[in-house]
């Protein structure tokens, strides 16, 4: 049984931010080896800022080396999971995909994302899958307690 590795939703955003942004997945690497913030400088920008990342994973208990294989967010808040989803498969909502109250539907994405997306999705939320269609599935992410 492995262990599964928890980070909050905002430090999931910024872990993916990063990775959008720099699109160098060894730099951000050291960068968390070292919890060096000079290295994810080029990433930072008006809402994305990483001067307090490492004190607040290390405040939470968040192995950072260890979610840079794969983590779950411990909660998902509706604009959060649409920013993190935004960051993570480099979408946009009302663009690629519609973004509701409690829920986003048409969501596009190819069966690794998906794998992706059912683990790291806080517990709050449920995918709803249709049918594959040449390689893309299309999901809808439903707040859990909306689900019948």
């Amino acid at each position: 049984m492995s262990l599964e590795i928890m980070i909050s939703q905002h430090t999931a955003i910024l872990l993916e931010h990063a990775r959008k942004s720099l699109n160098d997945e060894a730099l951000i690497r050291e960068a968390v080896r070292l919890k060096d913030v000079t290295l994810l400088k080029n990433a930072e920008e008006e809402h994305y800022q990483y001067e307090d990342f490492f004190k607040y994973a290390e405040e939470h208990n968040e192995q950072l080396e260890l979610a840079l294989e794969g983590y779950r967010m411990t909660f998902n808040t509706r604009n959060g999971l649409k920013i993190w989803t935004e960051e993570k498969f480099d979408l946009q909502a009302h663009v690629d995909f519609s973004f509701g109250e409690d829920r986003m539907d048409e969501i596009k994405l190819t069966k690794h994302q998906v794998s992706q997306l059912k683990k790291s999705l806080a517990v709050n939320w449920v995918v709803l899958e249709k049918p594959h269609h040449e390689g893309i599935q299309e999901v809808s992410l439903v707040l859990r307690e909306n689900v019948k």
